[in-house]
């Protein structure tokens, strides 16, 4: 996918969370290379600071948890007080756990939710007086996950269609004051999360099997292309592999349509994923590390 220049958003202030990798890392890019002043939020200061450098002149990085309702705000004080104001929030800090939700330890399954759903409430609430006062556009990064169940990735699910459910709600609440408000949905997606998720066997084979389009990994580059026309146009809906919209119109049927077949393939499952629930106590992939040792470090 080439390309293309969106003018209006040169000379946009624009707060990326989950920045140091990934999605937010590559959209951050983008950004910077349409001439938008990157912010970059995230758990990791050495990466950051690598970003922020590759954005150039101008960017700056803040090391923040998303579920730390303080920290958020200091960088909001920080933004208005450095750079004048923000005009682009985009929401796309997140962690991701898979397997039985029984197999599950509560601390795993419930910091999913955390980080993906209330970290997400805490970043709009944390900006979005900024962005009333530049009638400026926040984008919820959401998920697939969104709009059909995924058996073995329940909390993954719990979160993202809770913040689509969020970002929706908040939308008609801010209208009238010029804010804009998207939902960006997005398919497996090359990055460090679906690589660490890849890692465990059965969840891998789980995925495999899914019916396609919805079993393929996609490169990261062209959703980035969309995610950023988006912005430009601040549209409601954003769909980083263009068939994902078709699903909008089927989403009702999906529960029934998986729940038909998903009782076979977790049975199929189950030998190997007894003997692997042991590996299943934390986030996947680098991100989900960035995530414990940043907890651990707090004593959390």
């Amino acid at each position: 996918m080439s390309k293309r220049a969106h003018p209006a958003l040169a000379g946009k202030t624009a707060v990326v969370t989950g920045a140091a990798r990934g999605l937010g890392r590559l959209l951050a890019l983008r950004l910077a290379q349409e001439g938008v002043r990157c912010l970059l939020v995230g758990l990791e200061p050495e990466e950051l600071d690598a970003v922020a450098a590759e954005c150039g002149a101008g960017a700056a990085a803040f090391e923040a948890d998303v579920t730390d309702a303080r920290a958020l705000h200091a960088v909001a004080d920080e933004a208005e007080e450095r750079f004048g104001g923000v005009d682009i929030v985009v929401a796309n800090a997140g962690i991701a756990t898979g397997g039985p939700f029984a197999d599950t330890p509560a601390p795993a399954f419930d910091r999913v939710i955390e980080v993906n759903l209330l970290g997400s409430i805490a970043t709009a609430r944390a900006f979005l007086p900024a962005l009333r006062r530049r009638r400026g556009y926040l984008l919820q990064v959401a998920s697939l996950a969104a709009l059909a169940p995924a058996p073995l990735m329940g909390a993954y699910c719990a979160g993202k269609a809770g913040v689509e459910a969020f970002a929706h709600c908040l939308a008609p609440e801010v209208a009238a004051e010029g804010v804009g408000v998207g939902v960006a949905y997005l398919s497996w997606t090359d990055t460090d999360m679906v690589r660490g998720a890849d890692e465990d066997a059965a969840l891998a084979q789980m995925r495999r099997r899914l019916p396609w389009p919805m079993n393929r990994t996609y490169a990261p580059e062209p959703a980035v292309e969309r995610l950023l026309e988006g912005i430009a146009r601040r549209r409601a809906h954003v769909y980083g592999q263009p068939w994902l919209r078709a699903v909008q119109g089927v989403r009702g049927a999906l529960p029934a349509l998986i729940g038909a077949f998903a009782p076979r393939e977790i049975a199929r499952l189950r030998t190997e994923l007894e003997a692997t629930r042991d590996r299943r106590a934390a986030a996947v992939g680098a991100g989900g590390a960035a995530d414990m040792r940043a907890r651990a470090g707090r004593g959390g």
